[in-house]
């Protein structure tokens, strides 16, 4: 999809290219300009939402819904060979281009594709929130998987929108390529760089959610398969038949983490949990929210703190690094480990060992 990013960007500065040079006073150009849907606004935006989509979900594939997206772009097409067909076929003159306008510089049609890029924003936040939440409550080394392209990628995104609003109020002759070359190389510099910072994520990037615990259609059929309740149940007894699966799950849990000790696996997924178990990921994420109020992400580093500050309590800090000692107990970088030791302790590791040996 890459390569399409770059095709579209391509096409939506070549107006203004080739414009600069002439070529709309010029024939045979200048047909090829006016009929040629080249700036393909309604198109843009959603191929960047479901790229962007795409790189955040490696097992996405598209559905028959998403296609609805690309209606307005494919209306737009059938709205850009009617213009050609009547003009050179039917009437054989310039009917539609009497008043010398490439149509695809029609107030509404640019409105329109700022409204449409906007849109498109919007739905790609709330994507980056739900499968932020999905990668916290799934994986136990969520702040690798969460690279910091997707932050940079929506601002980017985002100033697309902010140029394209100065563009509105600075240059709104449609004609007037001289005074516009601001726009279209700043347009240039952040649509290359959408692409390309995103081709760099796609290559490094291994995160699925297909199997997700949230959005798994396998949890319905959990659900449904292993509900205990039955409709005379009443709600006193569903209270407590819910206490004791809570307790009994949470003992479960626990006994595993300490036995096995499978926090020191560094790519720890949920569903490692569950397979042992013999349970769904869902169970292990819900019994981990309502007993712990956290996420499966902060509770497994609670283990990894807990094991570090054990192998503290044992002096094993004089013989090895605090990084070595993190990565034994299942950190898999320096900068996670951190920021979890914070949290856990209000210190970092030095001011930790000065408190703690203090004499």
């Amino acid at each position: 999809m890459a390569q399409f990013i770059y095709i579209l960007g391509s096409l939506y500065i070549a107006p203004f290219m080739l414009g600069y040079a002439g070529w709309y006073s010029q024939q045979p150009y200048r047909n090829i300009l006016f009929y040629i849907p080249f700036q393909q606004l309604f198109l843009l935006p959603p191929v960047l939402y479901f790229y962007f989509k795409t790189l955040l979900d490696k097992s996405f594939q598209f559905s028959k819904n998403d296609y609805i997206h690309f209606i307005p772009a494919f209306v737009y097409l059938i709205y850009s060979f009617a213009i050609f067909f009547t003009d050179t076929v039917i009437l054989k003159e310039d009917y539609f281009y009497k008043d010398g306008k490439d149509k695809d510089f029609s107030t509404w049609y640019q409105i329109g594709g700022f409204i449409s890029l906007a849109f498109y924003l919007i739905r790609s936040l709330k994507t980056y929130n739900i499968y932020r939440f999905m990668t916290y409550d799934s994986v136990s080394f969520a702040d690798s998987v969460m690279f910091k392209w997707t932050k940079r990628f929506l601002t980017a995104f985002l100033m697309l929108i902010i140029i394209r609003i100065i563009f509105f109020i600075v240059n709104p002759e449609w004609d007037e390529f001289g005074k516009k070359f601001w726009y279209y190389v700043s347009f240039s510099f952040l649509f290359y760089y959408v692409s390309i910072s995103g081709y760099t994520n796609s290559i490094l990037s291994a995160t699925s959610f297909k199997d997700s615990s949230i959005n798994s259609s396998a949890v319905l059929d959990y659900e449904k398969n292993n509900s205990y309740e039955t409709e005379s149940t009443t709600n006193s007894q569903k209270e407590k038949n819910e206490v004791q699966d809570l307790d009994i799950w949470t003992e479960k849990i626990e006994t595993l983490m300490g036995i096995s000790k499978m926090y020191e696996n560094p790519e720890l997924i949920i569903s490692d949990l569950s397979k042992e178990l013999g349970t769904h990921s869902k169970k292990i994420s819900q019994v981990i929210n309502q007993k712990y109020n956290r996420n499966f992400n902060d509770f497994v580093n609670k283990y990894r703190i807990n094991a570090f500050l054990q192998k503290i309590d044992e002096g094993e800090h004089n013989i090895q690094t605090f990084l070595s000692l993190a990565f034994e107990c299942g950190f898999n970088s320096k900068s996670t480990f951190n920021r979890a030791f914070k949290r856990a302790t209000s210190l970092n590791p030095t001011e930790y060992i000065e408190k703690k040996f203090k004499k």
